[in-house]
């Protein structure tokens, strides 16, 4: 198995002049000033994704200053990805040009001689494949190389040891190295501005491995460099902010990122989920744990987005009915207690900001179509949560075409006529009432919970009182891991394939028996194009690590091979790789009728395992069906020679002259996305 070579790729632009051009100076000036600091993320991003990375970043714009060469389909995908390992899959790509005509391209510049000559093997280099622990086949920034390779057994170690210290991880990485004794250390290094002179000392005589005793010790000033800029640019932001919470917001997420102080971010995220639909809206920091191999660390991430009032006012139709639908869900259905909604529900529904919105930033290696924050579990219970909709990349990817090669043909058309909308319904649930719903049973203290420890809520799944539980100090990803991103996406799809069969809310959207696309229709073909979608998310699954390298795509194989087992042989897949055709068949009255019931026990499994805490239960159910087989790998083999392309985004930028600010769109080509990373200055 060779290091992936990058695959020809559609490029779509991020449209945004009409939501800019409608802001009023001052907006204008807010919004450039957070989408300097955005940008500023980049390197932080590239930190954590490989070594070499930053050097290849460099490399690529050096070479296209000086001679502007033919290597742009990898400049473009690695700049779009913001590294050298795909954003979805988290596969290495390695150039389509030799060594020979890199270094001729490389030539006209000193510069990117000495950046090609230091990185030249990593740039080629077939292991690592992948990202992932560190292996002979797959490296992680999160653990990156130090005195000895860090093993899982140590991670996780270090990882509990910190829960008990309350040190939040996800502004963290963990490095080996050894004391002046040659002792061993297991060092976090904490990202801030502030760089600390001597380490904190967290522990010392940890035992992880029998006889062999670590140091553990926290040192802050990781990705120092890039946060200073990023804090510089939200101080000049602060003057042009619409309101006094705009403004604390702000203010804290400079505290976090200058000190390191987590505690600091949280409360940044606080104010945040209450300030419904700003006209200019911002995500920064260390935000989803999707990449880092133990599920703890997040990779940082920024955003900056204006509203779009007429869109957010449709969404806003279905958050006013979300309890009704609520109440139809599995562990709520028939249930009499908590006003219809059952004990594994929140008493009150706040109704959330629910905001389409056009980002004019969004640094970050995967670009999603809806993002619901913040992640913190206590804050969604206490505070709530935002959902935003990103009607621009939704826009931009409307046209891009990857499933009618894998469906039958007498269903192609209609699955591409109607792909964009069936996402976009399926999105919606996803982010409103998949990541929305569900209480956590948690144990505070030796006497508090939060139901009733001494008659325990009945589990559906047993019809017996609940027999777990988080316990004090305990989280969702501390408990569940490398797990936990997968199953939360996985029961989150679920639920929206689970509320796509209600006519009642699909004629909040505008669908009826009396309209074009009747529900029922809606839902078979969105069953085609998810069986479709989950076959292409093969191309996520490394076989070397043996390990999905996206949590959405190892929630939609899950759920696609549930509809196998499980569905009554609603699905079928038509393989002859000999001739290069993978097809998928969906039985339109068995999946209606089978299918869905799959699917729904499935959801009232995973929901009932994460609220209850029982990961002993969880883990070998998820992994049985989200494990890759030969059979399936042969699959991928054939998807992989198929001419599916791969959709990147080309952004705008905002260039300040003067007092005034103007917006600068480039052409939706490779040449385009290079140029706009030129003009970004990073």
């Amino acid at each position: 198995m060779s290091a992936n070579r990058q695959p020809q790729i559609v490029v779509a632009r991020m449209e945004v002049a009409n939501p800019f051009a409608s802001l009023d100076e001052n907006e204008k000036l807010y919004a450039h000033h957070l989408s300097r600091a955005a940008w500023y993320g980049t390197r932080i991003i590239l930190q954590q994704v490989s070594p070499e990375a930053n050097d290849i970043f460099d490399l690529i714009l050096e070479v296209h200053r000086s001679c502007e060469g033919d290597w742009s389909v990898y400049a473009a995908t690695f700049l779009s990805n913001i590294g050298n390992f795909y954003g979805r899959g988290d596969q290495k790509f390695v150039p389509n040009v030799s060594r020979d005509i890199l270094v001729k391209l490389a030539s006209k510049s000193d510069i990117a001689t000495k950046l090609l000559d230091k990185i030249d093997d990593a740039l080629f280099s077939k292991p690592p494949f992948g990202l992932g622990f560190p292996s002979d086949s797959t490296q992680s920034q999160y653990y990156p190389k130090g005195s000895f390779k860090i093993t899982e057994q140590q991670i996780q170690a270090v990882s509990k040891l910190m829960e008990v210290k309350r040190i939040w991880p996800e502004n963290t990485r963990l490095l080996s190295a050894y004391d002046n004794d040659g002792n061993p250390v297991l060092e976090i290094l904490q990202a801030s501005v502030q760089k600390d002179e001597e380490p904190t000392i967290v522990e010392t005589g940890l035992e992880i491995e029998p006889g062999t005793k670590y140091t553990v010790r926290l040192r802050r000033g990781d990705f120092a460099g890039p946060l200073a800029k990023i804090c510089d640019e939200l101080r000049q932001a602060l003057p042009f902010a619409k309101s006094e919470k705009d403004r604390a917001i702000l203010t804290k997420y400079i505290e976090s990122f200058e000190t390191g102080d987590l505690d600091a971010y949280r409360e940044s995220q606080k104010q945040w989920v209450t300030d419904l639909t700003p006209r200019v809206e911002n995500i920064f920091g260390f935000v989803e744990q999707y990449r880092d191999p133990a599920g703890l660390r997040s990779e940082f991430e920024a955003l900056v987005a204006i509203e779009n009032p007429e869109e957010s006012r449709i969404l806003k139709r279905l958050v006013d009915h979300s309890d009704t639908f609520i109440r139809r869900l599995p562990w709520a259905r028939g249930n009499t207690l908590n006003n219809g909604k059952g004990p594994f529900e929140k008493s009150l529904f706040e109704p959330p900001s629910f905001a389409s919105i056009h980002t004019l930033v969004y640094c970050s290696t995967i670009l999603f179509d809806g993002i619901n924050l913040p992640n913190y579990n206590d804050i969604r219970q206490s505070h709530g949560f935002k959902n935003v909709i990103i009607a621009n990349r939704l826009a931009a990817g409307s046209n891009y075409d990857a499933f009618s090669a894998l469906v039958e043909d007498d269903v192609q058309q209609k699955v591409s006529q109607h792909s964009a909308e069936i996402g976009y319904l399926w999105l919606v649930l996803h982010e409103l009432l998949g990541h929305g719903t569900g209480q956590m049973m948690v144990q505070e203290d030796s006497h508090t919970f939060n139901f009733d420890s001494s008659s325990p809520p009945i589990n559906p799944l047993t019809g017996k009182s609940i027999e777990s539980w988080y316990k004090p100090g305990e989280t969702w990803t501390g408990r569940f891991g490398g797990l936990a991103t997968s199953v939360d996406e996985c029961r989150c799809e679920l639920v929206g394939a689970f509320l796509l069969g209600n006519p009642e809310l699909l004629r909040l959207f505008g669908y009826s028996e009396d309209g074009g696309l009747k529900p029922q229709d809606l839902l078979y073909l969105f069953y085609v194009r998810f069986c479709a979608l989950s076959l292409l998310d093969l191309n996520n699954y490394n076989p070397d690590s043996q390990r999905w390298g996206q949590a959405h795509s190892r929630a939609h194989f899950a759920m696609f091979t549930c509809l196998l087992r499980h569905g009554g042989g609603c699905v079928t897949v038509l393989h002859e790789p000999e001739k290069g055709i993978l097809k998928v068949k969906v039985d339109r009255d068995l999946v209606l009728r089978e299918g869905r019931k799959a699917l729904e026990d499935m959801l009232l499994r995973l929901h009932m395992y994460r609220v209850t805490a029982d990961f002993d239960a969880c883990k070998p159910y998820f992994e049985d069906l989200s494990q890759v087989t030969q059979e399936h790998l042969s699959w991928r083999t054939t998807i992989g020679k198929l001419p599916i392309p791969r959709l990147i985004y080309v952004h705008a930028n905002t260039l300040l002259k003067g007092n005034e600010v103007a917006l600068k769109q480039y052409e939706e080509s490779e040449m385009g996305i290079i140029q706009s990373w030129i003009d970004r200055e990073v």
